[in-house]
């Protein structure tokens, strides 16, 4: 029940630091007893923000007014993401373009955007994922090992069925891929208990890089790998803004001869598109968690990533369908590098830590 708990308190969170880096469209009325200058800065009012600093005239002094600030606060970036969703999931190219072109106030800002997908995305994660943290009580961990080990006996008895069964080429198949789901099964086991036959040749075998700090992270690695697997989680969640830097410059080689495009206009499409990743990803973590079919999963990826790209890609920069078409495809490609790039970096510096 804490993991579900601490899940809602990241979302909250989420909420309130996306709104913390979003522009607002609108604030409170003047104060109709105001004595006609900025209580910020001294300018003269002559609206209900200041012209040079932008604070609203009225200024509420009253222990209510914080709880009032938190609603205003959380409905006003629901109520703009309400418009933001439906276009960043049918129309993200469009999304992008008017952003870009300067029609702030009715959206979601790309990066609040993204920092809310990245808390919703995590939270996700600790409420269904989150039982190989280093720190469960005996309580909870007992109970992951009873339902990896429920799934694990399920796995086994459905080999066994399928090994009674007349062996044709799907059920070699569906068999490969069941043990396949059993090791990755066994793996988690043995994070939780400490002591899976899966990671006996790791844990045992002397690895040297001669890289002194990355050998000792190794070492780490080797004594208690469920702690080390915690801190890139950790490492994930702190640094995934990394993920816009890197994955930038590769959009821009997509344009290079196209000059009316600057890096600010492809860092816009990038972080827009990695908010929808985000999102997209939680979705089918929780899709996951209730019992939806792996195969439905890996085809919903397949499917639904590749399009959105083309659709965004299409709409931003304004594409006929070839053109667009060719550059999701060398974006794919662009993808994967940035995301081993990032995992290259996280899991320097979780086992260096």
């Amino acid at each position: 029940m804490s993991g579900e708990i601490e899940a809602a308190g990241d979302i909250a969170t989420g909420i309130l630091v996306a709104h913390a880096v979003e522009p607002p469209a609108g604030g409170s009325l003047a104060d109709s007893h105001s004595h006609g200058l900025c209580l910020n800065c001294g300018t003269a009012l002559h609206g209900e923000f200041c012209s040079a600093c932008g604070q609203a005239g009225h200024v509420h002094r009253s222990l209510g007014a914080i709880g009032h600030d938190l609603l205003h606060g959380v409905f006003h970036f629901e109520g703009k993401i309400w418009r933001t969703l439906p276009m960043l999931v049918f129309q993200p190219g469009a999304l992008t373009r008017r952003y870009i072109a300067g029609e702030r106030a009715r959206f979601v800002s790309p990066l609040a955007l993204f920092l809310f997908a990245v808390f919703l995305m995590f939270a996700t994660i600790h409420a269904f994922g989150g039982e190989l943290e280093s720190d469960l009580s005996p309580e909870r961990r007992g109970a992951a090992i009873a339902r990896v080990d429920a799934n694990i006996a399920k796995g086994k008895a459905q080999i066994a069925q399928l090994q009674a069964a007349p062996r044709t080429a799907k059920t070699e198949e569906q068999i490969a891929q069941v043990e396949q789901e059993l090791r990755g099964l066994q793996t988690s086991r043995g994070v939780l208990t400490g002591s899976s036959t899966t990671l006996d040749d790791w844990q045992t075998a002397n690895v040297r890089t001669e890289w002194h700090a990355l050998d000792h992270g190794i070492a780490k690695f080797r004594e208690n790998p469920g702690l080390v697997l915690y801190k890139l989680q950790s490492s994930a969640y702190k640094y995934s803004w990394a993920l816009i830097p890197i994955s930038t410059p590769f959009v821009a080689l997509l344009f290079l001869w196209r000059r009316r495009y600057q890096l600010y206009d492809h860092a816009i499409f990038v972080t827009y598109s990695l908010g929808f990743m985000m999102m997209f990803a939680a979705l089918l973590g929780v899709a996951w968690a209730i019992g939806v079919s792996g195969d439905l999963i890996t085809w919903a990826v397949i499917l639904v990533l590749p399009t959105h790209m083309f659709a965004q890609l299409r709409g931003a920069y304004e594409l006929r369908k070839r053109s667009a078409l060719w550059r999701t495809v060398a974006l794919l490609l662009f993808a994967w590098i940035a995301l081993i790039a990032f995992a290259s970096l996280l899991l320097v510096m979780g086992l260096m830590e």
